[in-house]
């Protein structure tokens, strides 16, 4: 990307926290409070009232749901930032991909304010930081690239097809389920297992929880397998839009 472009994302990006932050009256606390929230009621439904958790349940569900919140975020804020500013779009000579890329960095940004928290709380209930600590970052790449990826792919869909995100939102909660998110993988069966297994998110997830509870570093070629994938769709999704950018503008009119 050329430099203006650059600076053009880093100042959107900015000028759309400020702007998320300024419609409600707790501003900044409300990005850790809204999923915090989120938390207490798959915590209470699970560990409470279906008693199908174990000791350590919360730090398991604590960093499942973030990393999943993260990805979940992305892709559909992404995934739906054309479509909704198909008017500036057409107004604008901006660079298309701009749009689902601030909205995932503002996503992103405000994940490492949850993760903050989560370590805290991690570090509270006995999982101190461990030298595996050291393989966040790829982890971290990894997870975005993956998000970014289906984003784009998402992003340069809807604006052709606005009812597909309603189909969105059910798949991306069926995937929730099928991802080891609020439960263990281990309570199903040896075939379901090894299916799941197949899936990109349980296997970002469980590298999460490998570091931050257990201290251990994640499986590696899981890991590059996912990073390697997570690349392939993210530039298959950036040149999608880049293809479809030319009918953008005429959708608006």
């Amino acid at each position: 990307m050329r430099l203006h472009v650059l600076e053009l994302i880093r100042f959107s990006t900015y000028a759309e926290l400020r702007a998320e932050r300024s419609r409600s009256y707790l501003g900044l606390i409300w990005w850790v409070a809204e999923p915090a929230m989120m938390m207490a009621a798959f915590w209470f439904v699970f560990a409470v009232v279906l008693k199908s958790s174990g000791p350590d349940y919360l730090p398991f569900l604590l960093i499942g749901l973030t990393m999943w919140q993260w990805m979940k975020s992305c892709i559909t804020h992404g995934g739906y930032a054309i479509w909704s500013n198909l008017g500036l779009i057409r107004q604008a000579r901006l660079p298309v991909i701009v749009f689902p890329l601030v909205q995932m960095l503002a996503d992103t940004v405000k994940f490492f304010y949850i993760l903050a928290l989560l370590l805290v709380i991690l570090w509270c209930s006995g999982h101190p930081p461990s030298p595996a600590y050291a393989a966040l970052p790829l982890l971290f790449v990894a997870t975005f690239l993956f998000a970014a990826g289906i984003g784009f792919c998402v992003a340069a869909v809807v604006p052709l097809l606005p009812d597909l995100r309603f189909v969105i939102e059910q798949v991306l909660t069926f995937v929730m389920f099928l991802s080891g998110v609020v439960f263990s993988l281990d309570q199903a069966s040896p075939p379901v297992r090894e299916l799941i297994a197949l899936n990109p998110v349980a296997s970002l997830i469980d590298a999460s929880r490998a570091i931050l509870m257990r201290g251990e570093w994640p499986d590696a070629i899981a890991l590059l397998k996912v990073g390697i994938t997570s690349t392939v769709v993210c530039a298959i999704g950036m040149a999608v839009v880049h293809k479809l950018s030319p009918r953008y503008p005429k959708l608006a009119s």
